[in-house]
């Protein structure tokens, strides 16, 4: 799978999270990469500044970044890798 169709796969599966889920997505960045770093056995991972730490609402954006081999690997087929992805995100 090239990296933009992972990325639609990506960009399909946050539009048809719950709405609970989607406004929490407000102020993050996806970012995709092949592998974790040191071969963590990660599919996927987030870094944030934590709201009460936060002195403004213009800071900088929280980050989720998606490995993509990874979750390629544990995924059978396309909608379970939908479904990793959305339980990764």
């Amino acid at each position: 799978m090239t990296i933009e169709e992972f990325e639609q796969f990506i960009r399909h599966t946050i539009q048809y999270l719950p709405k609970k889920l989607l406004t929490q997505l407000d102020n993050v960045k996806i970012v995709i990469e092949e592998n974790p770093p040191h071969n963590l056995p990660l599919q996927g991972q987030y870094d944030d500044i934590p709201k009460t730490k936060r002195y403004s609402y213009f800071a900088l954006p929280d980050k989720i970044t998606i490995y993509k081999q990874p979750l390629l690997l544990i995924s059978k087929n396309e909608e379970e890798t939908k479904e990793n992805i959305k339980n990764t995100v």
